[in-house]
C-alpha cells in the first residue's frame, strides 16, 4: 500500500499533515507510521470512485470501502484481510476524521460495525517471568538502570514513549511518585511507586545515572554515553535480560504494561483504577485485559 499513488493534491497535503498531527499528540511510533499509509489507501479508493477532496465523502462511503475491504484479498498471505486488520484500518479512519475536525475542516461518519470475531493479541510475561529478569540484572551501572527499567514499565507500566522521555525531576521519590508530562494525546498523570521500585529509582539516581551523566542532561535514563537512552537501545537491554532469564516468549518494553495491568487485575484492583494507574482514555480499553488467559502463579 505504499507505493499507492494518489493524484488529489488536498489527499496529499492531508496525508502529510495527518502524520504531523500523530506525532504532535504523543501517539505510538506504530500508529504514527501506519494510520496515514491506510488514510493514503483510503484516498485512493475514493479517487477511483470519483471523489477528490473530504468535502465528499457522503455518509455510505466508508461503509461501500470497508465492503470492499472485507472482500479484497491479502496480498501477502493470500485469502481475504484479516478482522484484526480491518480493525485497525477502522481505527486509523477514526483518527483521520478526528483530525479533519480538529483542524477546521468537515469530517466523516466512521459508524461502522465489523462482524465476526475480532481478537488482540497480547503477550503478558507470568510473575514467574518477571522475576526471573529481575533476577538477571546484574549489580554494575547498567544492571543497576536496568532494575530502574523494569521499574518504570513494570512497576509504573508507562508507554514507550512515556519511559524514554521521562526527565529526573519527573521523580519524586519523597512523595513516590511518577510525573507522566508527555502521555498520550498529550495527557500528563502522576503514578505512585513504592517498595522495591523506589529503592531501583533511589539506587539507580544515587548510585549509577551519576557515574553515566555528562554534562547538564536531564533524562532520567542515560546511555553510556551520558545522552537520552532510544527505544532501540531499551528494547536491546530487555532482550539481553530475556536471554540470561532464559525465557522465549516474545515480549517488548509495551509486554511489560501489559504485564503488570493484567497481574494487577488477577491482583483483585478494579479496571477503573487501573484505567486511571495506565493512563487510560477509555475503560473500554483497559476491559481487553479481562479477557486474557494468563498462567496464575
Amino acid at each position: 500500500m505504499k507505493n499507492l499513488r494518489v493524484q488529489s493534491e488536498e489527499f496529499n497535503k492531508i496525508e502529510k499533515s495527518f502524520r504531523e498531527w500523530l506525532e504532535l499528540l504523543n501517539f505510538e511510533r506504530g500508529t504514527v507510521r501506519y494510520a496515514p499509509v491506510k488514510a493514503r489507501e483510503f484516498f485512493y479508493w475514493l479517487e477511483r470512485h470519483g471523489i477528490s477532496d473530504t468535502g465528499g465523502i457522503a455518509k455510505g462511503d466508508v461503509s461501500d470501502y470497508f465492503d470492499y475491504l472485507g472482500k479484497r484479498e491479502n496480498r501477502v498471505r493470500g485469502g481475504r484481510l484479516s478482522r484484526n486488520y480491518l480493525r485497525t484500518h477502522l481505527t486509523a479512519l477514526r483518527k483521520l476524521s478526528r483530525y479533519l475536525r480538529e483542524t477546521g475542516r468537515e469530517g466523516f461518519e466512521t459508524d461502522i460495525t465489523l462482524r465476526g470475531p475480532v481478537r488482540k493479541r497480547i503477550n503478558v510475561f507470568t510473575r514467574k517471568e518477571i522475576k526471573a529478569l529481575y533476577s538477571a540484572c546484574e549489580g554494575d551501572l547498567l544492571g543497576i538502570r536496568d532494575r530502574a527499567m523494569l521499574g518504570v514499565y513494570y512497576g509504573c507500566g508507562l508507554r514507550r514513549s512515556e519511559g524514554i522521555n521521562l526527565d529526573t525531576d519527573d521523580i519524586n521519590l519523597e512523595k513516590g511518585l511518577l510525573y507522566v508530562s508527555r502521555g498520550k494525546n498529550h495527557k500528563q498523570r502522576f503514578v505512585p511507586f513504592t517498595g522495591m521500585v523506589r529503592d531501583d529509582f533511589y539506587n539507580y539516581l544515587t548510585y549509577s545515572r551519576p557515574m553515566l551523566a555528562r554534562g547538564n542532561e536531564q533524562a532520567f535514563f542515560l546511555s553510556q554515553r551520558g545522552k537520552r537512552m532510544c527505544e532501540q537501545a531499551m528494547a536491546d537491554r530487555l532482550q539481553l535480560l530475556k536471554e540470561k532469564a532464559l525465557t522465549d516468549r516474545p515480549g517488548s518494553l509495551h509486554t511489560l504494561r501489559h504485564s503488570i495491568a493484567t497481574h494487577l487485575l488477577q491482583s483483585g484492583m478494579s479496571p477503573e483504577k487501573i484505567k486511571r494507574f495506565l493512563g487510560h482514555s477509555s475503560l473500554e480499553t483497559t476491559q481487553i485485559y479481562t479477557h486474557l488467559k494468563y498462567e496464575s502463579e
